[in-house]
């Protein structure tokens, strides 16, 4: 049996953050690995994204130097909108034995009752929430009353949102995401168009 961490996202782009959080739930939750997924196509986002291939090329470039980090493309190859219980379904037939601990961060946590048939994916995983030292960890009332792991993220401002702004508006980036990512970033001319949009 092994402990595997699902963690989600549209890592567009991945950024130190979401590797603080990964590794933090390697430690916390002595899992013995986290599978990176990157959505497809997400059934929440309206804002167009960074091409699958180029989020899926910096997962794996800000993962490299981590054995027990795993690039997961069973999103990217699906069609359709991309739903975390039909990832989680996949997985768990494929692999019975295995325990699952779903990593998120607190918006996601806040709205997790608006996920598609949430009451059968917390049947199937352990929820591990990222809550910021001080803040109160919000949830739906239904969320709220089923048990699940809490862990803490070491506080960080670091958000996609704000890589993206700062690569549009031609300012340094250093410092919120590996560097093989930032050279990347900047070799591919990605996220040139400034935008705030989330």
């Amino acid at each position: 049996m092994k402990r595997v961490g699902l963690f989600g996202g549209s890592f567009d782009p991945v950024h130190d953050a979401h590797l603080a959080l990964a590794t933090t739930a390697l430690e916390q939750l002595k899992l013995d690995e986290v599978r990176w997924i990157p959505v497809g196509q997400p059934w929440q986002k309206t804002r167009q994204l960074a091409d699958a291939a180029d989020r899926e090329a910096m997962v794996r470039l800000a993962i490299a130097g981590e054995p027990r980090f795993v690039l997961d493309r069973s999103e990217l190859r699906r069609r359709g909108p991309s739903f975390t219980l039909d990832t989680v379904r996949e997985m768990a037939a494929a692999e019975p034995d295995d325990e699952w601990f779903l990593i998120l961060g607190q918006d996601q946590y806040a709205s997790l009752h608006t996920w598609r048939d949430w009451r059968e994916l917390l049947g199937l995983v352990t929820l591990a929430i990222a809550n910021r030292p001080g803040a109160a960890l919000a949830a739906n009332t239904q969320i709220a009353r089923v048990e699940h792991q809490a862990m803490l993220l070491p506080m960080m401002d670091v958000s996609s949102t704000e890589v993206r702004r700062r690569v549009g508006a031609g300012e340094s980036i250093a410092g919120l995401v590996p560097d093989a990512v930032a050279r990347y970033i900047d070799q591919h001319r990605l996220y040139r168009a400034a935008t705030t949009r989330s």
